[in-house]
Formats: C-alpha cells, structure tokens, sequence
C-alpha cells in the first residue's frame, strides 16, 4: 500500500530549509520502531510537501502513532494516482495548544521538541502505556518538554535552576488546566537531597472529569535546583526517557550561582546524575548548538556517563539551522537492560 503524508510548512525559515529532511528521518525512525522498513521519498503536489512511501496495511493504532508525527498534518493512501484520506484516532490527550501558548525568548520549537520526543520513543526497548511512562527535563526551562509529554497522555517531571521560569510554568498550568475545565488537584512540598531542599510543586489532573474521579490521572511534577538534584524528584517515578535541550550559549548560558558554567563541565557532572535516574531500555535525547558544543564531545561525555549513543543512519541527520550563531544537532543515547 502507498501513503502520502502532508507536512506543516514551517513558520521560521531556517527551519524549513532543513523541515523535510528531518521529518523523513523522524518519519523512518517511527516506521522502523512498527517493524515497517522502507524507502521515503519527497513529492511536492500543489506546491505542499509530502512524504511517501509503501508499506503493509497499518493498524489504527500505528496509523494513530504516525500521527503524533511532528510534522504530518494530513494523511492518506494512494489509489490509482488519487488521495483518498485515512481516518485516525487522535494520539493527543490535552489539546494541541498546551506547549504552544506560553512564548519566550529562546524557546525550543514545539515541532522540533516534538521530534525529539517521538525519535526517543521509536528508539526505546520497552514502553508502557502512555499513561505509566514518565519523562524527564532535567534541563526544563518554562516547559515546553513537558507539556508535549503531557498533550500526549504520558506523565513529566522536569526541573530548572531559575526560579522565575519554574513559578511561570507552574502559573501558566493552573491556568490552563482551570481554563479548558479540567480537574485537577494541586500540591506543594520539598523534597531533600545530599542536603538541598527541592521545592517541588505537584499537578494531578486528567482529561475527563470521570477519569479523575477513577484515578486515571496524570502528572506533572515541577522542581526548582541544580540539575544534579533530578534524584529528589525521581525517587518514585523513574523516567523511561530525557529530554535535555541545553543552553546555546547565545540568548542565555549555563549558570552555577553567577558564573556561566563550562558545557563540557555541565555534562561531565550532570549525564552520570541522569544516567543512574533513567530506566534500563531507556533513551536519553540531547540537543545542543555544535558551534559552541562538538557532538564528538558529547558522544563522549555519553559514554563516560556509562550510556551507549546511537550512531546509526537513521539518527545522523538531525542537524539543521537555526539562526546564524546556532546550528542544532541531537543525540539520542540508551541505557541497556543488562546493566546493574
């Protein structure tokens, strides 16, 4: 059977520049975690841009999980040189517009963390349910990790060393939450580790109001400190998968109290920390700015912390531009099983 995938036109034009080449190795990434392995090819109709490829008779569920694609906003089979649009369950929880509202200056874009987030998925061994399957920010800022986790039905925990973006995140939730009527419950308390207290700000909520009254709910976990402290926030609640975006080194730096830290200091003491939090057969995703970070320092730094970086084709061709000082790439690493 032939598909024929739509794709967004991106809004930042350097973004777009690289747009189709990244969402064909998401695409592939997505199709080689079904057991689907083929050829994508590029076809522009219409003046819009579409990925294709053929394949066996997916399922509603993969159908389903090929829409969460980052970029895919239409989807359909090819009949005699014709379209003939597929009907799919949404793969979305909460509305899309959850990581997409709060804006700041130096936000990791909502497709791009979206991508990380379904490459990591397609790269990890074993998953639960959306519902039991925990994601970490280690690095959160004002969220945006953690709302694309939490549009899509799973749980997040992310911390940031700045308390102002920390209470920004945890305001602009409670009023979301209160805005699309959604029931919730809030919780605030601290939590202790190697002598530092942790404030940490709990969301339960769910997506009906009968789900929460059955505890179908899920979480959303907020703590302001160092990254090192992920441990106080994942005793109960180990992530099946990280999501780190780390600073560019352009809009805003590193800091340790009020000096910018060194990145290759950041990681050698920050991956070990998030490396012993993960699962076994979990997958750490890391982006960065390569002209002010090389991605051999960070394969490195991977392997030091005792994590295994994947190197393969389908995961070498994420970089892309996106303004003139910041040229992003990602590497995604897993933790073996085996592991003691």
């Amino acid at each position: 059977m032939l598909y024929t995938f739509g794709l967004h036109k991106h809004v930042n034009i350097k973004y777009r520049e690289s747009a189709s080449r990244l969402a064909r190795y998401e695409l592939l990434c997505m199709l080689d975690h079904l057991g689907v392995r083929t050829d994508i090819h590029e076809r522009q109709l219409g003046g819009a841009s579409f990925l294709c490829f053929e394949s066996r008779l997916l399922s509603p569920q993969e159908l389903s999980f090929l829409a969460s694609h980052s970029s895919v906003w239409f989807m359909a089979e090819s009949v005699n040189g014709l379209l003939s649009p597929i009907a799919f369950d949404s793969p979305f929880y909460l509305p899309d517009d959850l990581p997409e509202v709060l804006k700041y200056k130096g936000k990791t874009s909502v497709p791009f963390t979206s991508l990380m987030l379904n490459v990591a998925l397609s790269l990890c061994r074993e998953l639960p349910a959306a519902s039991d399957t925990v994601i970490l920010d280690p690095l959160c800022g004002k969220g945006t990790s953690c709302f694309c986790a939490l549009q899509r039905g799973m749980n997040a925990v992310g911390l940031d060393l700045d308390q102002w973006d920390v209470k920004e995140t945890a305001d602009y939730f409670t009023r979301y939450l209160k805005l699309h009527m959604l029931k919730h419950t809030v919780q605030s308390r601290s939590e202790t580790f190697q002598r530092h207290a942790v404030p940490v700000t709990d969301f339960f909520f769910a997506d009906t109001k009968e789900h929460f009254q059955t505890s179908d709910r899920r979480f959303l976990r907020l703590g302001c400190g160092d990254t090192s402290l992920v441990p106080a926030l994942t005793r109960h609640s180990a992530p099946h998968l990280i999501l780190a975006d780390l600073p560019y080194g352009i809009q805003h730096a590193p800091q340790t109290g009020s000096h910018a830290e060194p990145f290759r200091r950041l990681l050698s003491r920050a991956l070990p920390v998030w490396a012993a939090v993960l699962r076994k057969g979990g997958v750490l995703a890391l982006s960065f700015n390569t002209l002010t970070l090389p991605v051999h320092t960070v394969i490195d730094a991977m392997e030091h912390a005792g994590l295994h970086p994947f190197t393969d084709d389908r995961v070498s061709h994420f970089r892309h531009e996106v303004e003139q000082a910041i040229v992003r790439d990602v590497v995604f690493a897993g933790k073996d099983k085996e592991e003691s």
